[in-house]
């Protein structure tokens, strides 16, 4: 393995944890080690959803080293126990700064859980001059925390926070974004960093446009629906429902039917919110991996969600398993977004616009009335991913940019 260069990745799980984000990570590690990396993973030892599950501390896999850090059993679904985690592991990641062997050709990647984990840039940076350190950034603190109404913004806690962060995106060689309203708020920060929009990939990517299972879309949406849209995945605080509930009642009895197969607090109130009038809207439960590309094929458009004040703080990953099984997307949250901007450069959906709602409606049912024009859009969807955010290209361009960050300035 000499001569290679070496890429330490820190990030809270990893493989063979499900969660999505560490599915990403893992992947970003097997994507760098098949690309002439020597990669080495510090992740905890214990499962995200499930926290008594353990994992060992040494393993290796598909040419990842695996080096877990031992963390105590605290409850990372409590706010005490989300710090408390995310101090331990800049503890732990800390002292493998301090002490681990150093490698020529070195890079850091560094995620965004535990929250602040750019913070180890700086005892990386400190005790490792060398090594170059780069942030992909999943999503922002304290500012997700603010736009969630947990911390104000002029407060002290958030001021102390602010001032530390500087000074970890200053150490920083690369700030990889998950768009342009994400760029937008880390320049903030005025990082000499080297940016990069590096967006995470679909989980599955059909080889092909799949047309829908006949049963499953009967199943989600009924026998008689012209266009099916669907929300798939969690609803939480960060995602809105008034606007949908707001066009699906526009189009009741047209044949555009709604399916919300989610969880969450706002998937609830959504619940509560429909009426026995909203015969248009139904709900159904999460699907397993197995039947997920099924379910993901069976509709015509994926609905979208990011509340306004959230934008720039996290990027919804559903409007890229949307296009990769060539489904448009039918967002709902700031035009000035990254995936707003998306769907419009390449018309790959819809959408949802203050006071323009009806605007929407009247183009769904115009697109209901041709069908070629939804096979159309399954068309430009599936293009667009597999040119933009696929797997393979994005890791092309990962590698690429952190190579970058070992050549001289």
């Amino acid at each position: 393995m000499t001569g290679l260069p070496s890429a330490t990745i820190l990030y809270h799980y990893f493989h063979p944890d499900d969660v999505v984000s560490a599915r990403h990570h893992s992947d970003l590690a097997e994507g760098l080690a098949h690309r002439g990396w020597n990669v080495v993973a510090h992740p905890c030892h214990r499962g995200c959803r499930d926290e008594s599950q353990k994992f060992p501390l040494r393993d290796f896999w598909n040419g990842v080293a695996i080096e877990r850090v031992w963390r105590p059993n605290l409850k990372q679904s409590s706010n005490v126990g989300r710090v408390l985690n995310a101090a331990w592991m800049l503890a732990a990641w800390s002292w493998i700064a301090l002490t681990s062997k150093r490698r020529r050709d070195e890079v850091t990647i560094v995620g965004t859980d535990p929250i602040l984990s750019v913070l180890s840039a700086l005892p990386f940076r400190f005790f490792r001059p060398e090594c170059r350190v780069a942030h992909w950034c999943f999503d922002l603190y304290p500012e997700a925390a603010i736009a969630d109404g947990l911390l104000r913004e002029r407060s002290i806690p958030v001021r102390v926070l602010k001032t530390l962060l500087t000074a970890a995106y200053r150490k920083c060689h690369l700030l990889a974004d998950l768009g342009s309203c994400m760029a937008k708020s880390l320049e903030k920060y005025g990082s000499p960093a080297v940016a990069s929009t590096l967006t995470p990939w679909a989980l599955v990517e059909p080889a092909a446009i799949a047309e829908p299972d006949p049963s499953v879309r009967t199943k989600l949406f009924g026998e008689k629906a012209s266009i099916g849209l669907l929300y798939s995945g969690t609803f939480g605080r960060a995602h809105s429902y008034a606007e949908f509930l707001e066009l699906a009642r526009l189009l009741r009895g047209t044949g555009v039917e709604f399916c919300f197969a989610g969880r969450g607090n706002r998937a609830d109130e959504l619940k509560q919110a429909t009426t026995a009038d909203d015969t248009n809207i139904r709900f159904a439960g999460f699907a397993p991996e197995a039947e997920l590309e099924a379910r993901l094929s069976a509709c015509d458009l994926h609905l979208v969600s990011l509340r306004p004040e959230w934008t720039g703080t996290v990027v919804p990953s559903k409007f890229f398993g949307a296009l990769a099984a060539g489904r448009g997307v039918l967002y709902a949250g700031s035009p000035d977004s990254a995936i707003a901007k998306w769907i419009e450069e390449y018309r790959v959906g819809f959408v949802l616009k203050s006071g323009k709602i009806s605007d929407v409606a009247n183009e769904l049912l115009r697109a209901a009335s041709n069908p070629a024009e939804i096979v159309a859009m399954r068309r430009r969807c599936f293009e667009a991913y597999h040119r933009h955010f696929a797997k393979a290209a994005v890791l092309d361009r990962f590698d690429a940019a952190l190579r970058a960050t070992l050549r001289p300035r």
